[in-house]
């Protein structure tokens, strides 16, 4: 049996600096991937089929437009028996289904020895070219465009905290105030994770305030996260999964430990920074 890790992708920053004519928007962000999420495997098969497994699978089925089964067709190939070990939530802003899709691209293309798509799958969503690189850069345009930057401070810890509130994604854009905000700077070198949640803290999730709006159990996330040692908290993507940034790994998961005492019934993981 083959594997292939989807790790959960974090928009550190996430500027909407504009709108297309064909309604999509423009943006520019810092992403990231954090150490935990779902992953893909295979073992050959005649056909292309899928199961689903672990604790967050209730919330997915199996049907036509699940992002594996999807992924798979636009790779082509003999076969494959693919299972699906569900971690993460489901729409919760940090690109579950598009790192799904991202590793069954990944992972079909080693064992069949088949190319990646031409767009690097960014005709399953707008997050999946940015899952299929998988590690920290700067994303651009619908999210096509990805440009390398700094490596990130090693040694960083994060908080992921999901109030098990689903928050539709095209709701938050609509509630848009202003679509045409200031892009990101220049990203620059960071010698410590003081500095760069320095940095962060001069950007923006400018989907936060509108996601908060309608869903203000995340201002409460917010606010239980930056209670702890963070060095920083905010929202990713549309929410309503906030992270908070720690100096170590071992911070982040003295974190998980006290939010899980306040709150038990919210989803609640502490990993490292990948590629820091």
């Amino acid at each position: 049996m083959a594997s292939e890790f989807a790790p959960a992708k974090i928009n550190l920053t996430l500027h909407i600096t504009g709108r297309r004519a064909d309604g999509y928007h423009e943006l520019d962000s810092l992403v990231a991937f954090a150490g935990v999420g779902d992953t893909v495997s295979m073992v050959p098969c005649d056909t292309v089929t899928l199961d689903l497994s672990g604790p967050q699978s209730g919330a997915l089925a199996v049907t036509d437009d699940n992002l594996v089964l999807r992924a798979a067709k636009v790779m082509g190939g003999a076969g494959a028996a693919l299972t699906l070990d569900k971690h993460l939530p489901v729409a919760s802003g940090i690109g579950g289904g598009s790192a799904d899709a991202a590793a069954t691209l990944r992972l079909l293309s080693r064992v069949w020895g088949a190319p990646l798509p031409d767009d690097a799958g960014l005709s399953l969503g707008a997050d999946v070219p940015v899952c299929l690189n998988g590690r920290t850069v700067r994303m651009r345009g619908i999210g096509d465009v990805i440009d390398p930057v700094p490596a990130l401070p090693t040694g960083m810890g994060i908080l992921l905290v999901n109030p098990r509130q689903e928050v539709p994604t095209p709701l938050i854009f609509n509630a848009l105030a202003t679509r045409d905000n200031p892009p990101m700077p220049d990203v620059p070198q960071f010698a410590t994770a003081h500095s760069l949640c320095n940095w962060l803290a001069d950007q923006r999730n400018d989907l936060e305030g509108p996601a908060v709006a309608i869903a203000p159990v995340i201002r409460d996330v917010l606010d239980v996260i930056t209670d702890t040692d963070c060095l920083l908290a905010r929202m990713s993507g549309s929410g309503a999964t906030c992270f908070g940034l720690f100096e170590t790994v071992a911070k982040a998961e003295a974190a998980a430990d006290t939010v899980r005492r306040i709150h038990p019934e919210w989803w609640i993981s502490a990993s490292h920074m990948m590629g820091a």
